[in-house]
C-alpha cells in the first residue's frame, strides 16, 4: 500500500472495486483480478483492492462490521487492538476523568476509535506517512473524524503536556523488513523514551507484547495482561493516577463477559501431591504471575513449584482456568503410555504440555493411536519428575 493506491481506493471507482472485490473474496486470487479486469478496473487497481478485500476479511475477527469499510496494512493489522480490547480500554480512561489524550504511534487507529467512540477527544500521532493517512481515513469511516485526528510526526518531537492522559504503542516490528521486535529497546518510539512519558503526563497507558519481563515493569505501575477467548492478545501498563493493584489478569469471553483476577504477583502457592482435578489456568493468569492467587480461589496447590498447573479435590467452575479430571499418573514412558491409551481404546487425543521439551505432534505420531475414545495427555513435571496425566 502507498498514498497512490490509497487515495485511488477511496475514489468512486475504488469504491466500486472495492466492493467487487469483496463478492470475489476467496476465489483463486489469479481468477478473481482476472474478473475484475474483466469488468473494466486497471491492473493496478484491482491488486490493491482485492489485497484490501483480503486484510478486510482477516479484520473482522478484531473490529467486526467495521472492517468492511476501513484500510489496512499487513503489519497494521497484525498489531492493532482487538475493538473488545480497546473499547474496555477507552471505558477505563473515560471513568478515570481523561477528556484529551495522545495516542503515540496510533497505527491504523484501533485504539483511538474506541476512545473516540467513548467521547474522549484524541490527538494520534503517526510517523509513516501511509499509516498516518490509513487512520485519518479510518477515522472517518468510523464516523469519528471530529474527535479523533492525525498528525504525521515523530513521537519524540510532540509536545504531549496539555493532555489529560497519552496511550503509546510503540512498534514492535522492523522497518522495511515487517519482522517482530521482541527487544523493548528495538521499539519505536524507543524504550528509555516510552518509560519517561509517564513523567511528563502522570496518566499514561503503554502496550507492550505479552511476553515483557516483569523487571522492566515501573514501580508503581500496573500491568495488566489481556486474553480473548483463552489467547492471551496484549499486555498493557498503567501509571500514575490510572495504576491499580501491581498485577491483573483481565479475561474476555467471546460471549463478551470481562474477569478479572489482581494481586500482586510475587505470593506463592502452597505445594502438595497430586489431586483428583487440574486446573489449566489461562495465559493472561500466567503471564501476570497470578497462579496464586487463583489456586487460591480453588482451593488448589502445585504440583511442582516451576509449573503453573493447579490441583484440587473438587472441580468449580471458573472463568481463570479449564477443569480437567485426571483418571491416570504415571511416569513419562511412550511404551507405557502408548500402552494405556491402546487398553482405553483412544484415538483421539489432546496434548498439553508444562514443563516438558516433548513435541506434542512427534509424541502424536509416536503414539500411534487407535480406537473411538478420546482423552487428554497432559505431559508436566511432578516434584521434578517428568510425568504424564491422563485426563478427561
Amino acid at each position: 500500500m502507498d498514498l497512490d493506491r490509497l487515495a485511488a481506493l477511496r475514489t468512486p471507482a475504488g469504491v466500486s472495486a472495492l466492493a467487487a472485490a469483496a463478492d470475489l473474496a476467496g476465489r483463486d486470487p489469479l481468477s478473481a483480478a482476472g474478473a475484475l479486469r474483466a469488468r473494466g478496473v486497471p491492473a493496478d487497481l484491482a491488486a490493491a483492492a482485492l489485497t484490501q478485500a483480503e486484510l478486510r476479511r482477516r479484520a473482522v475477527g478484531k473490529f467486526g462490521p467495521l472492517a468492511a469499510h476501513m484500510f489496512f496494512t499487513r503489519a497494521g493489522l497484525e498489531q492493532a487492538t482487538r475493538s473488545a480490547v480497546a473499547e474496555r480500554r477507552a471505558t477505563r480512561l473515560r471513568a478515570a476523568g481523561v477528556r484529551t489524550l495522545a495516542d503515540l504511534g496510533c497505527g491504523l487507529g484501533a485504539d483511538a476509535i474506541a476512545a473516540a467512540r467513548a467521547g474522549i477527544r484524541v490527538h494520534g500521532v503517526e510517523a509513516d506517512p501511509v499509516t498516518a493517512a490509513i487512520a485519518t481515513a479510518n477515522a472517518e469511516a468510523a464516523g469519528v473524524a471530529d474527535l479523533f485526528t492525525v498528525e504525521r510526526a515523530d513521537a519524540t518531537t510532540v509536545d504531549v503536556t496539555g493532555f489529560d492522559a497519552v496511550f503509546c504503542d510503540p512498534a514492535r516490528r522492523k522497518s522495511g523488513t515487517g519482522r517482530r521486535v521482541f527487544d523493548p529497546a528495538a521499539y519505536s518510539p524507543p524504550w528509555d523514551f516510552v518509560m519517561a512519558l509517564a513523567e511528563r503526563v502522570p496518566r499514561t497507558v503503554l502496550k507492550v507484547a505479552p511476553g515483557i519481563d516483569h523487571a522492566l515493569i515501573p514501580p508503581g505501575a500496573e500491568a495488566e495482561w489481556v486474553s480473548v477467548a483463552r489467547e492471551v492478545v496484549e499486555a498493557a501498563i498503567w501509571c500514575g493516577p490510572l495504576a491499580g493493584t501491581p498485577r491483573r489478569a483481565t479475561l474476555l469471553a467471546a460471549a463478551g463477559t470481562t474477569s478479572d483476577l489482581a494481586g500482586t504477583g510475587d505470593a506463592a502457592a502452597p505445594v502438595g501431591a497430586v489431586r483428583r482435578y487440574l486446573y489449566d489456568p489461562d495465559g493472561a493468569v500466567v503471564r501476570a504471575h497470578l497462579v496464586a492467587e487463583f489456586a487460591a480461589t480453588v482451593d488448589g496447590t502445585l504440583a511442582d513449584p516451576t509449573i503453573a498447573y493447579v490441583y484440587a479435590d473438587t472441580a468449580v467452575a471458573t472463568t481463570y482456568a479449564r477443569c480437567l479430571e485426571i483418571t491416570d499418573v504415571l511416569p513419562f514412558s511412550l511404551k507405557r503410555l502408548r500402552a494405556l491409551l491402546r487398553e482405553r481404546g483412544v484415538g483421539r487425543a489432546e496434548i498439553l504440555k508444562r514443563g516438558s521439551a516433548l513435541d506434542p505432534e512427534q509424541l502424536r505420531r509416536d503414539l500411534r493411536l487407535a480406537g473411538t475414545g478420546s482423552a487428554t495427555v497432559v505431559l508436566t513435571r511432578v516434584a521434578g519428575a517428568p510425568t504424564v496425566l491422563l485426563c478427561r
